[in-house]
């Protein structure tokens, strides 16, 4: 069906452009645009995304060189440098922003495993630095001398999907940032320890929602019950349920926590973890937070392989609108992954297309070898980190 079209004109048949229209009239985004329209911009950005362009100047020359097949890559008319820089600076960003959340929730509702280990919901939220140069990025001042941004990202598990985004500046404290995470009753957030807050850890606790996170620091507590199973084969060292006993630690968590010490035979250390789930084997409140790995392998991968890491703008709009393009389009590859069945991670998938957006080979086609390895960085490692 798709022969004869390059792959990337294929990989846009999987964005619901009717959606993005209307998210473009809301904002008037296309008032007075004869020709580059926010669609093409759109389409412009995801194309340097996938392709790996380091800059402006290096996505222009690209498209200049390809001009004979710009119509049908959806580029529309005469792309040049200055007006994309222009288009980045001065369009909406709520536009981007708002279509990328609605591919999360398509990725999302096509990507969720029954055979998931853990029965329902399990996100990460951890942050990431994105270093910037304070004569340029201003605006984002971090210390006496950089700039910097803040990607704040709550993950979920099951789909390998970042389901929330919260840009701040760098200097913004990271537990700050929980209070904006919409939180869902029953739900699982692990948190490492920069996150340890008692007072908003107990916020979840009385939304009904579960958290694991690595306790930090020496607390104070007496023991109210122990588990009497001997768990040293799995790892586990022991499994109680405690209250806290400093008086201002206690009016932050007046209720019941669990504190499960596990010790990693890989790594030759303890961990200790406090949760306020009080079913679960001990064993599964060590596996959640083994899962909080996958946040740092999303982020590893999206700077490597998505521009993040090097703005095509220096304002903030233009900043803004690059990372939900690249939020888009993570969410793109991972949407064709599924309907395709191509039974290979995100993370693989985006490394291969990437390499092969102007063949004009069906995409199944391209997957139809089996890989040469077993191991693949996108996987789940068991380490603890």
């Amino acid at each position: 069906m798709n022969t004869g079209k390059y792959i990337f004109a294929q990989l846009i048949e999987f964005l619901p452009q009717r959606i993005f229209d209307r998210i473009v009239m809301k904002y008037e985004g296309n008032k007075y645009v004869k020709h580059f329209t926010c669609w093409n911009q759109l389409l412009v950005m995801m194309f340097g995304q996938l392709s790996n362009r380091d800059s402006l100047r290096d996505l222009t020359s690209i498209i200049s060189a390809h001009s004979n097949k710009a119509y049908h890559l959806g580029f529309g008319k005469n792309v040049t440098r200055s007006n994309l820089a222009k288009v980045n600076e001065r369009r909406e960003p709520r536009i981007f922003e708002e279509f990328a959340y609605h591919m999360i929730d398509i990725a999302r509702r096509k990507r969720i495993y029954k055979e998931f280990e853990i029965e329902g919901k399990v996100f990460a939220f951890d942050s990431t630095t994105i270093d910037l140069c304070l004569s340029v990025f201003w605006w984002a001042k971090f210390r006496r001398t950089k700039a910097g941004i803040k990607m704040h990202t709550l993950y979920e598990i099951q789909t390998d999907i970042p389901t929330f985004i919260h840009i701040t500046e760098a200097k913004v404290h990271d537990q700050r940032a929980m209070d904006e995470i919409p939180y869902e009753q029953g739900a699982y957030y692990v948190f490492d320890r920069g996150y340890f807050d008692l007072k908003r850890l107990y916020h979840i606790n009385e939304i009904e929602a579960y958290f694991v996170i690595r306790q930090r620091g020496n607390l104070q507590y007496e023991v109210i019950n122990e588990s009497d199973t001997m768990h040293n084969a799995d790892g586990v060292l022991s499994d109680q349920v405690i209250r806290l006993t400093n008086y201002l630690t206690k009016q932050k968590y007046p209720a019941v926590l669990r504190r499960v010490t596990y010790y990693a035979a890989d790594k030759n250390k303890t961990f200790v973890y406090l949760t306020n789930n009080m079913e679960m084997p001990a064993t599964q409140v060590a596996l959640l937070y083994k899962y909080r790995w996958r946040v740092e392998l999303f982020f590893k991968w999206i700077k490597q392989h998505l521009k993040i890491k090097s703005f095509w703008g220096t304002t903030e709009t233009a900043v803004r609108i690059q990372i939900y393009s690249a939020i888009t389009a993570y969410c793109m590859v991972a949407i064709v992954e599924h309907d395709l069945k191509l039974h290979r991670s995100t993370y693989e998938v985006l490394r291969i297309l990437s390499a092969s957006l102007l063949d004009k080979t069906p995409i199944k086609e391209l997957f139809t070898k089996e890989p040469e390895y077993v191991a693949d960085d996108g996987q789940l490692t068991l380490n603890f980190i």
